[in-house]
């Protein structure tokens, strides 16, 4: 299991352990706290399918959250731009907003690109043994690109968006997902194997 604190840079910064715990916050909740990654193409289909996993997961009456990238820039990485420094450290952050959620009890889904293997490991790391569900969807880029719900492969097409993930900047797909999504199926069919790993991994709980 991963260390849940880890040292400041500044030897003055020390780390607060609170009076109620993950287990504590993870019982009252009846479930089991992870982190479901979603990496992929711009328009793969991450949002859609990990908002729809949300929708069904809190009618089962969970205790979920989700990240989404244009969200998350929005606010907390406004800051950053899109070169690799700044994709690197976008996700940094977000995996320790995602860390602090797991330690709330929650099931967090995040939604983000990701392009590179080795940051989404650093957030692996950062979490406790099987807390990391890495969900790779799976959707050629002839697909997104054709599907371009943001008009932003035509914008990078015409050398407009610069180091655009798939057309200029490298996508590095998972080796191992938990979890696979390709084919034609629907947004359903995703969810329904979404929830099958979820309870087959004892996230959810046992009645359910």
């Amino acid at each position: 299991m991963t260390d849940t604190v880890s040292a400041s840079t500044d030897p003055n910064v020390i780390w607060h352990q609170h009076h109620v715990d993950q287990a504590q916050r993870s019982a009252q909740k009846q479930q089991q706290p992870v982190v479901l990654w979603f990496t992929g193409l711009s328009g793969s289909g991450k949002s859609t399918i990990a908002g729809a996993l949300e929708a069904a997961l809190v009618a089962e009456g969970h205790h979920t959250y989700l990240l989404d990238g244009d969200n998350i820039r929005h606010g907390l990485c406004r800051d950053l731009g899109f070169s690799d420094q700044d994709r690197a450290e976008n996700i940094r952050r977000i995996g320790e907003v995602a860390k602090l959620m797991t330690d709330a009890g929650l099931i967090v889904l995040s939604a983000f690109i990701s392009p590179f293997r080795a940051e989404r490991e650093r957030v692996r790391e950062r979490l406790s043994e099987g807390q990391f569900i890495e969900v790779f969807v799976d959707t050629p880029l002839a697909v997104c690109e054709q599907r371009d719900p943001k008009g932003l492969y035509k914008k990078a097409r015409a050398g407009e968006i610069p180091a655009f993930t798939g057309i200029s900047s490298e996508y590095e797909p998972p080796r191992t997902p938990a979890i696979h999504l390709s084919g034609d199926l629907s947004v359903a069919e995703h969810v329904a194997t979404c929830l099958h790993v979820l309870r087959e991994r004892g996230v959810l709980r046992s009645s359910d």
